[in-house]
């Protein structure tokens, strides 16, 4: 132990909670009604925050924004590891004893772009659960879930039939990617890559691949396709070798690649959704757990993200 040192106070994690909350949302309003308290009560929390630091850590900026300071910006990032390790430390021990295992399903790009974060902490929750990830399209997961072959799965909205009960979990923009590098987006007719061997075919077409076809028929550019996958991140290699482009969500992109911006030529692309569905006989508790814990995370990724979840 050592002697004569003057110990800090420690911080509180209601008050760290309500401070990202107001961080991300740049509203009072917004996290009062989050947290299910008074906006004057949520004030005098960041204020109780501050007088902790020594340190203002936000402000009202032009129009009665909420802005940080740069202290403020510090503390966002550490608040954040802060609640995650405080959220895992509680849930670790509050957490029902589960063992067993789960057998999960997702396009191999949500796999890439977003279980990664959240199968790590899954682990540390529940480290006697075996997860079993299986990565396809999702017309074919949506086979392994009717067959009994899967307990969940993560599907682009619409793939799943529409009898079957869907939690939403993000929904955002897709955007067009091209080569850092290189300039495949200002060939004319514009070379794609694709997912799936017959994208203009509508029993086999990918949803992303549909409209990215339908929007540049819209626009009336002229379009060639160049490359085709089975699975999106199959679509990478030739846009990584300037050859084509493609489309993607924002969530994931192996360097060497970028979104195009609006003003950069190509049409605008709809939102999509993910959603999780459960197989016809799911692994119980296994796969409530596991759901609840991917619903949850993403969420928090949706809030963070600035998307709707």
């Amino acid at each position: 132990m050592l002697m004569g040192m003057a110990l800090l106070p420690g911080l509180d994690a209601d008050l760290l909670r309500v401070f990202v909350l107001i961080a991300e949302g740049r509203s009072f309003t917004r996290a009062a009604a989050l947290v299910g308290r008074t906006q004057s009560a949520v004030s005098m929390q960041v204020k109780r925050l501050e007088q902790a630091l020594g340190q203002p850590v936000m402000f009202r900026g032009k129009g009665g924004a909420v802005e940080l300071t740069p202290h403020g910006e510090y503390l966002l990032g550490r608040a954040r590891e802060i609640l995650a390790l405080n959220d895992e430390v509680m849930a670790t021990f509050r957490e029902p004893a589960i063992a067993g295992t789960v057998r999960l399903g997702s396009p191999d790009d949500y796999a890439f772009g977003y279980l990664p974060p959240i199968l790590k902490r899954f682990a540390e929750t529940h480290p006697a659960v075996q997860v079993d990830v299986q990565c396809a399209p999702s017309e074919e997961l949506v086979t392994k879930l009717s067959d009994g072959e899967l307990d969940l799965a993560l599907l682009s909205d619409g793939a799943a039939p529409r009898r079957w009960p869907a939690v939403s979990l993000w929904r955002g923009p897709l955007v067009w990617v091209t080569a850092t590098r290189f300039a495949p987006h200002r060939q004319d007719p514009l070379p794609l890559a694709l997912a799936h061997q017959d994208p203009l075919a509508a029993r086999h077409a990918c949803d992303w691949s549909k409209a990215a076809v339908q929007a540049l028929e819209k626009a009336g550019r002229a379009y060639r396709i160049a490359y085709t996958s089975s699975s999106q991140t199959g679509t990478h290699a030739p846009v990584l070798a300037g050859l084509a482009v493609t489309i993607s969500a924002v969530c994931w992109l192996p360097e060497g690649l970028r979104p195009l911006r609006p003003d950069e030529g190509l049409p605008a692309l709809p939102d999509f959704g993910i959603v999780l569905v459960k197989g016809r006989r799911p692994a119980a508790p296994v796969a409530d757990a596991l759901a609840r814990h991917i619903e949850e995370n993403f969420h928090i990724e949706s809030r963070r993200a600035g998307f709707a979840a």
